[in-house]
């Protein structure tokens, strides 16, 4: 009798110091402060104080508060433990993550924190040293970039995200003024919240780790271009009115580490509304493309395919054989060039609607013209005169998974091409032909194009045939055919198309070659009198 006595007493017991934790406890709220962004920090921290909430602060941070005259408890007094190693061991104690991770609603967690003397930290602040932005620098050694990769930090963020019906857990400057507002106005903020905040926090270690881990992969292991496990990180850009259509909900992100390479990515707006998402791909078409030449160049964008290319001497010459190669597709175009427009180019664009006009620069004169133009988009992409360093991967999504390949920018020399037929080419010929195939792989497959000199002049694409293509390019061309160069994105499967060339007065083929049919289709090249020349290489684009 007397021992269950005493066992209802200690139960009693216990209740009593759980309701009296969370009476008085849960009312004195902990903020434990660690940042390596301190961009409204002070601000933040000031709102707490005077909200009576106690701040708990590291190292670095701690000294920005102090400097602006707030009260600030160091975490070394409440753990007993000073910071070691250089800083490396800070929050990585029992006292913090217990006060964190403890269950307010578990007696025996309540129990165990008031045995240990530990008082619940409620509010978590916390974002990560800048790994991403020391690996940028030309100067930064491996020891630099080892010494930024924030351990303390991302348990804090997670033991506090795990833990988000008791704790808020705030990753971001930019949430600050949000959570001021609703400590402000609410005891508690609601549970959605939290939630919110939480899953934001577990994706800003995630995206630090992704970082942390392709960086590391492309310094050490460069062998592994497509390991077992990736993992892809992005930010986000902007978010669009709409995707490819009305009905479709749209975003633009920026992929993470940032490509230094000329992109659609890295343009600079200067004029019009904002782009929509098919404005971000077909301005993408038409960098890549205007990509591949070095002389003065312009290329014409529609549906994500190019409907007139050309190099000349000049901008203006370029753009109007561009122009010229189709005069009805460039209604609505993305155009894009090489070189800075001036305002003769200015001038004569803006007798046209085009969406997009993309180029390394305008000058000042041909920006006012344009900017006369309310709806059309001017984007600054810089480096595009000299755009050779290009590499990395090609990503592709489909349902359920992703398609990486290597980017397709590397063409086969053309001391390999092979002439395979009666008639040889002249240097003229393979430098037209040099121009045809950097044009064509950026036409949709199966594609076939025309070229005369270093200008289009009849483009198709995107067919089930390489015949139709053919047929289509040749039908709208007309007579621009006679004395040109044909170029194929794979090889000829049979001779049909080099016949319905021919009938239109083609002199000359440049193709991968590889058919089973080869011999048909090189002979009947050979009975029309025309050029033929294998390049051993394809050009598909999907």
């Amino acid at each position: 009798m007397k021992r269950r006595e005493n066992l209802k007493n200690t139960k009693v017991y216990e209740s009593f110091i759980y309701a009296y934790w969370v009476k008085v406890k849960m009312n004195c709220k902990n903020a434990l402060i660690s940042v390596s962004d301190k961009t409204g920090v002070v601000d933040l921290a000031e709102a707490l104080i005077n909200l009576d909430i106690n701040i708990i602060s590291t190292g670095g941070t701690a000294s920005t508060l102090r400097e602006a005259g707030l009260r600030v408890t160091e975490v070394s007094s409440l753990t007993g433990f000073p910071e070691i190693l250089d800083g490396r061991v800070k929050t990585l104690h029992p006292v913090i993550h217990a006060g964190i991770l403890a269950d307010r609603s578990n007696k025996t967690h309540v129990k165990t924190l008031k045995t240990h003397k530990i008082e619940t930290i409620d509010i978590v602040v916390c974002n990560l040293y800048p790994f991403e932005s020391v690996t940028q620098k030309k100067d930064a050694s491996i020891k630099d970039i080892i010494e930024n990769i924030d351990i303390g930090g991302p348990s804090l963020i997670r033991a506090a995200a795990k833990n988000h019906e008791d704790v808020l857990v705030i990753t971001n400057p930019d949430q600050y003024n949000e959570v001021i507002s609703l400590l402000k106005t609410k005891k508690r903020i609601p549970l959605e919240i939290r939630r919110r905040l939480a899953v934001e926090a577990y994706a800003h270690t995630a995206q630090y780790d992704a970082i942390i881990s392709n960086y590391l992969r492309s310094l050490w292991l460069n062998d592994q271009v497509f390991p077992v496990n990736y993992t892809f990180t992005m930010r986000k850009i902007q978010d669009m009115r709409y995707g490819e259509n009305p009905h479709q909900r749209g975003a633009f992100y920026r992929a993470i580490p940032i490509v230094t390479e000329p992109c659609v990515a890295n343009t600079r707006q200067l004029h019009g509304k904002e782009l929509s998402f098919n404005n971000i791909l077909d301005s993408d078409c038409a960098i890549e493309c205007v990509k591949e030449f070095d002389k003065p160049a312009c290329v014409i964008i529609k549906h994500a395919t190019p409907c007139g290319i050309a190099t000349a001497s000049n901008l203006l010459d370029a753009w109007r054989d561009a122009y010229a190669t189709d005069m009805y597709s460039p209604f609505g175009g993305i155009v894009s060039f090489n070189r800075v427009v001036d305002e003769t180019l200015a001038e004569e664009l803006s007798q046209y609607f085009l969406e997009v006009v993309i180029a390394p620069g305008f000058k000042e004169e041909g920006l006012q013209v344009l900017r006369k133009k309310k709806n059309i988009r001017l984007l600054e992409c810089q480096g595009l005169e000299d755009a050779k360093n290009r590499g990395g991967l090609d990503v592709r999504s489909v349902v359920g998974g992703y398609l990486i390949q290597d980017r397709d920018v590397w063409f086969k020399p053309r001391n390999e091409w092979r002439v395979v037929t009666e008639k040889k080419p002249s240097p003229d010929d393979l430098d037209s032909m040099d121009f045809a195939v950097r044009c064509v792989k950026h036409v949709k497959s199966n594609s076939v194009l025309f070229v005369k000199g270093t200008r289009t002049v009849a483009i198709g694409g995107g067919q089930t045939s390489r015949v139709d293509a053919t047929w289509i390019a040749t039908f709208k061309g007309k007579d621009n055919i006679k004395d040109s160069i044909m170029a194929s994105d794979a090889f000829f499967p049979f001779r049909d198309a080099v016949d319905v060339a021919s009938n239109a007065g083609v002199k000359a083929i440049i193709q991968p070659g590889g058919s089973i049919r080869d011999a048909e289709v090189i002979q009947a090249a050979n009975e029309h009198g025309i050029i033929m020349v294998f390049t051993g290489q394809r050009y598909f684009k999907h």
